[in-house]
């Protein structure tokens, strides 16, 4: 199974969300879900996950350090595609892709805020992380 976790640039919202959802997997034994992210747009292609949001990670546990922003391609083939935002539902509509939202309301982008943003997305990734590490375990 492949799961696409998408925002915008791919580096803060996405890539904290790919990161803790393998981890969850791998924490519940789930094996057979490759995760990935992406971004709505292509403008940071290649570069690393927003030094805030690999902090972020860090006092959690988590490690971002091999993260590379992509943009999303409509090629890609993906069983399930994670938005972070109705934004996001909608240009992956757009493409024709049929993608529901990661968390059961918008994660807001915490680009333009301070660290407390970023911990305050991740928290909020953690939770629905959790909420779909026990939806995947049935599908892998």
């Amino acid at each position: 199974m492949r799961v696409e976790i998408v925002c915008t640039g791919n580096i803060c919202r996405s890539p904290m969300g790919e990161v803790v959802l393998r981890a969850k997997l791998a924490g519940a034994g789930v094996d057979g879900v490759v995760v990935t992210s992406s971004g709505t747009g292509g403008w940071h292609i290649g570069d690393r996950m927003d030094p805030r949001a690999a902090a972020a990670l860090r006092r959690r546990g988590y490690d971002g350090t091999t993260h590379r922003a992509q943009q999303y391609q409509r090629s890609w083939e993906r069983d399930l595609v994670l938005a972070m935002d109705s934004g996001h539902l909608e240009t992956l509509d757009r493409y024709g892709v049929a993608a529901r939202l990661f968390a059961r309301d918008d994660v807001p982008d915490p680009y333009y805020g301070e660290d407390d943003d970023f911990d305050e997305v991740l928290a909020q990734l953690e939770k629905a992380a959790d909420d779909w590490v026990d939806r995947l375990r049935d599908q892998a």
